[in-house]
C-alpha cells in the first residue's frame, strides 16, 4: 500500500531515472521496503497520471533519459500520508520509511506515533515475559518446551533490541535545530 510513497521519498532525495530509482531501491531501500522494478515502474506510471511527479527528458550523448522529479503536490502527499497512517507494534518498515521521510522533508511529527509505538512494544515485552515466568520456569523442560521457550525468547530479545534502538528517536524526532 505504501510503495508509491517509498518511491516518492526516494524520489525526494534524488530526481533519477526509473532504472536508477529501482537500483537505488535494490542498493538501500530494499532492506526494509521491498518492490520489484516492475513495481516501480508501474507505480512511476501512475504517478505521472495523479501530478505526483514529472517526467524530464533529458539528452544524453545517445539516448534520451526520463527523470522523475517529485512535484509540489507529491510532496504534499508524503506528507499527508506520513502524518496520518497509524503505526502499529508490527509496523516497524513502515516506521523505518516514515523516518526517511522526515530525514528528507523536515519535521513530520512522528513523535506521538513513535511513543505509540513504544508503548505497544513494552506491553507486548511485558505479556513475553509474563509468558515466561509461567511457562517456563520448571527446572527441566521437554524438547516441545525448549523450542517453544526459544521462540519466546527470540519474541523476547526482538522487542528488547527495538526498544533500545527505539529508545533514542524522540530526541531526533522532536529536533528543530535543522
Amino acid at each position: 500500500m505504501s510503495t508509491p510513497h517509498a518511491i516518492l521519498i526516494a524520489l525526494l532525495e534524488k530526481p533519477s531515472s526509473g532504472y536508477d530509482l529501482a537500483r537505488r531501491f535494490d542498493r538501500a531501500i530494499a532492506y526494509f521496503w521491498q518492490a520489484t522494478h516492475q513495481q516501480i515502474y508501474r507505480e512511476l506510471g501512475r504517478m505521472v497520471e495523479a501530478g505526483w511527479v514529472a517526467v524530464v527528458e533529458e539528452d544524453a550523448a545517445a539516448t534520451r533519459k526520463k527523470v522523475y522529479r517529485v512535484l509540489p503536490v507529491g510532496r504534499e502527499e508524503v506528507v499527508r500520508w506520513a502524518r496520518e497512517t497509524r503505526l502499529g507494534v508490527d509496523d516497524r518498515n513502515l516506521l523505518l520509511l516514515k523516518l526517511r521521510a522526515d530525514a528528507v522533508i523536515g519535521p513530520l511529527g512522528l513523535g506521538d506515533q513513535l511513543q505509540q509505538m513504544i508503548a505497544q512494544a513494552r506491553e507486548r515485552l511485558d505479556t513475553y515475559r509474563a509468558i515466561e515466568q509461567r511457562d517456563f520456569g520448571a527446572p527441566s523442560l521437554t524438547r516441545g518446551q525448549q523450542l517453544q521457550y526459544a521462540i519466546l525468547k527470540a519474541g523476547i530479545r526482538t522487542q528488547e533490541t527495538w526498544l533500545e534502538w527505539a529508545d533514542g528517536l524522540p530526541a531526533l524526532l522532536n529536533d528543530d535545530s535543522r
